[in-house]
């Protein structure tokens, strides 16, 4: 019997996305703080489908907004670890990535009663450190890597890639992969930044991203019997009014297409118990 499961993950940053570049202004600061109202959205939107989902959320987010983050817990929502800060760990030494995962992972502690078994790095970018340090704290799975769309796979420690000669690859942990997209976030679709880099332009219509993201669950259907389809969305990007509506509408979308909503620490299990990825 065909089994297609999406997952619905928020990357609940709040002030630390903003701290992380510098911008410490009252208005990017109150930009981010807007993700607080866009969470109390979303976990109401949540409870009216009866979904659980997975918040990764930074220990500085934790520590900041103590009362939102437990109704995130209180209501059956998987906390997996988003770093402390918002830094990329690429950007920090060994010591610094250590300390900030221990520290967050403390705060998640206190709030569920246990650490997190999942990670998302911030911005995507691990360093060369980092699975080797998730493995020796016990994580199960990470959600930062793009080698897949639909299937979870495990994780390569120590891959080389010089310039002038061909890859080197490293030796497959027991990390379990759940793979994630640029196309599948809420942020390129939707947020205008200006920063080093350029202009970040955003704003598009929902409906660009809804056509998208509903497409690629179609694929996923058509061409698996089993797969995982993860949404990232950042509570103060799609918790905008319209957004909301764009929300709703996938959620429909999926649930009139046979969806399972599950969070990823439970599709991460339902995935070892199938044997997915050991062949990847």
């Amino acid at each position: 019997m065909a089994r297609h499961i999406a997952c619905l993950t928020y990357d609940f940053d709040a002030l630390s996305l903003w701290i992380a570049r510098g911008m410490t202004t009252p208005t990017p600061l109150s930009r981010g703080e807007f993700g607080i109202t866009g969470t109390q959205r979303i976990l109401d939107l949540l409870a009216r489908y009866d979904i659980t989902a997975t918040f990764f959320i930074p220990g500085h987010t934790l520590e900041s907004f103590p009362d939102i983050c437990k109704r995130v817990h209180d209501e059956g929502h998987e906390i997996g670890h988003h770093g402390w800060t918002h830094r990329k760990p690429s950007d920090l030494t060994r010591d610094e990535e250590e300390a900030e995962l221990l520290r967050a992972n403390e705060q998640i502690e206190k709030l569920t009663g246990r650490k997190a078994r999942g990670y998302r790095s911030p911005s995507w970018d691990l360093s060369p450190h980092t699975l080797d340090l998730l493995i020796a704290n016990g994580f199960t799975y990470d959600s930062s890597l793009m080698g897949h769309d639909y299937l979870p796979y495990y994780a390569r420690s120590g891959d080389e890639a010089p310039l002038l000669e061909p890859a080197r690859f490293g030796e497959v942990t027991n990390l379990l992969e759940m793979p994630i997209s640029w196309s599948l976030d809420d942020f390129p679709y939707f947020e205008y930044l200006i920063g080093p880099a350029g202009i970040l332009p955003g704003l598009r219509p929902g409906a660009d991203a809804l056509a998208n993201w509903t497409d690629d669950y179609d694929y996923m259907t058509e061409i698996l019997d089993w797969g995982v389809i993860t949404y990232t969305f950042h509570p103060f990007v799609s918790g905008r009014g319209h957004r909301m509506k764009v929300m709703d509408r996938l959620i429909r979308h999926l649930k009139n297409g046979g969806a399972t909503f599950m969070t990823m620490e439970q599709a991460a299990d339902e995935a070892v118990r199938e044997g997915v990825g050991r062949d990847a």
